[in-house]
């Protein structure tokens, strides 16, 4: 077995916010093993309550989600800290990459681990500047 000691060594501190366990669990297994260190989240309440400017270096929310949709996640954390990176998971692409979605990036569902890593690296630590502007990057899934 080979270990990322590159993403080790970049690790990052991230809060993950889903309503659905499955998702949240898996994330927080493959994350992990990339050397990022994982707080979860049910739901977009949830996620405020745990959040606190400069714990996190990104924040992975989902879109759809009861209580709290992941936008508004998103504009309550861009009012605490403009500079927070989010990236929003979400099948419903299309609808949410729009001015009004205050992400820094948005990857479609179902999404490959390396299209999950790639974004991850492109985005950067809170404070950071970044390589270059992240854009929203729906992922090209097959059709059955």
């Amino acid at each position: 077995m080979t270990v990322n000691m590159q993403s080790a060594e970049r690790g990052k501190r991230i809060l993950v916010v889903d309503d659905e366990r499955a998702v949240r669990e898996t994330l927080r297994v493959v994350l992990r093993f990339e050397g990022h260190t994982v707080v979860e989240a049910a739901n977009g309440r949830e996620a405020c309550l745990l959040y606190c400017p400069g714990d996190f270096d990104l924040v992975i929310t989902d879109y759809n989600m009861p209580e709290m949709k992941g936008d508004e996640l998103a504009r309550t954390i861009k009012c605490l800290v403009p500079s927070q990176p989010i990236l929003m998971l979400t099948a419903h692409a299309a609808e949410v990459c729009g001015h009004e979605n205050p992400v820094d990036a948005v990857l479609e569902k179902p999404f490959s681990l390396a299209a999950l890593r790639q974004m991850i690296s492109v985005l950067p630590k809170t404070g950071e500047p970044a390589a270059k502007p992240p854009t929203p990057m729906p992922e090209k899934s097959a059709q059955t």
